[in-house]
């Protein structure tokens, strides 16, 4: 639909296909980090590197590219930038070494930057355009497609590595990038640089205390979601003996049930109900943790798994509807950059803790004291989300 009178429609594929490239790297990477580590004879303390360089490069990258988004447009960052995703798939495929692969991972990093930047702007110009500023519908389309991308990710991954090896899940980014290049260039609209290039580059001014808890929100959040996806999928391999493939099908239910709690709350931008049921969700999962052991039986492990869905769910719509009215209009790509740096540095957190615990072998009692350090985490998120009055006023 393309009628001055509605969303433009055509806009929402690659608009979800640039937004999804991040967290596809991420759920895939997931079940690879075993045979990663096997096959350069590297510990968890070394491949959590393969974390961190991704998020270190996009927590830098995200604001920036936010901030030449609401300058320049959506368009002439995201195609360069989805080609660099592609160079990043290539170089990966044929690293020789872990040093190598980690640069491949930063160049990933730096090459999804644009992706969710832009879907932000390009909603925020289509509601100025539209005169429309209802922007659930399209809020939930695109935590879904992540959600959905989450879903695929880790049985992918699982599959890639079983008959692929490690590095077709590198190789996969080529086709991905490939797609959202080409669709970015057909219907991403061309747009005149804005006054907004007289600010500078990385403009903090627009900050305020709402945006700022909620930035603080998401770094608690993601701190969370993170160690699930990389240190529980860790743990099902080395702690408790799945292969990569099962371990992928394991996680599949979080995922589903993060979509599952999407659709149905997506259509209501309320947001601190939202926030307080996925708190005591945490807290549960992570309290959990500490009952499970090498001879934990499946439906266990699916219990946690389907306890850590509900946030998955719940954290990116109430998130995302945050920033969208609490930043300035004009500044929009560059806060939802911020959002995403805050999420990153939850998660380099996260990888930095899993170093720690997990150090030679991502065994039980590793599993132990993340848990421990992700209780607390929890516990924060839920008093964060209790006291902050600001949420009150935002839908």
């Amino acid at each position: 639909m393309t009628a001055a009178t509605g969303f433009d429609r055509r806009l929402i594929t690659p608009l979800v296909a640039g937004a999804v490239l991040n967290p596809i790297n991420t759920t895939i990477l997931s079940v690879a980090l075993v045979p990663i580590g096997a096959s350069f004879g590297e510990p968890p303390s070394a491949t959590a590197w393969l974390i961190t360089s991704l998020y270190v490069a996009t927590a830098i990258g995200q604001p920036v590219a936010g901030r030449l988004i609401d300058t320049y447009g959506p368009r002439r960052l995201f195609l360069p930038a989805t080609a660099l995703v592609g160079v990043a798939g290539v170089l990966g495929a044929l690293a020789p070494n872990l040093v190598v692969l980690v640069v491949a991972r930063v160049l990933l990093g730096l090459g999804t930057c644009a992706g969710y930047p832009a879907a932000m702007r390009l909603l925020r110009d289509e509601a100025d355009r539209t005169g429309e500023d209802s922007p659930g519908g399209i809020l939930t389309i695109l935590a879904i497609a992540t959600q959905t991308v989450s879903v695929i990710g880790p049985p992918l991954g699982g599959l890639l590595v079983d008959f692929g090896g490690w590095r077709s899940t590198l190789a996969i980014n080529v086709p991905l990038a490939l797609a959202a290049f080409l669709l970015g260039r057909r219907y991403f609209p061309r747009s005149r640089p804005s006054s907004v290039a007289r600010k500078p580059l990385l403009d903090l001014s627009g900050l305020n205390r709402p945006l700022l808890i909620t930035y603080g929100r998401a770094l608690l959040a993601y701190l969370v979601s993170y160690s699930f996806v990389y240190g529980f999928t860790q743990w099902l391999e080395a702690g408790r003996g799945l292969t990569a493939g099962q371990a992928g099908l394991v996680m599949l239910p979080m995922f589903g049930v993060g979509i599952l709690v999407s659709a149905l709350t997506g259509r209501s931008e309320a947001v601190r109900g939202k926030l307080i049921v996925s708190s005591f969700a945490q807290i549960t999962a992570c309290v959990l943790l500490f009952v499970l052991g090498a001879s934990s039986p499946l439906w266990i492990l699916l219990l946690v798994v389907v306890i850590t869905g509900v946030p998955q769910g719940l954290n990116s719509l109430a998130l995302q509807n945050s920033v969208y009215r609490q930043a300035d209009p004009a500044s929009v790509g560059a806060a939802a950059g911020l959002l995403r740096t805050f999420g990153y540095v939850g998660a380099i957190v996260s990888s930095t803790a899993q170093g720690l615990v997990f150090g030679e072998s991502a065994d039980t009692g590793g599993l132990h004291g993340l848990a421990a350090f992700l209780v607390v985490a929890s516990v924060l998120f839920l008093l964060v989300n209790v006291l902050d009055r600001s949420l009150k006023g935002v839908r």
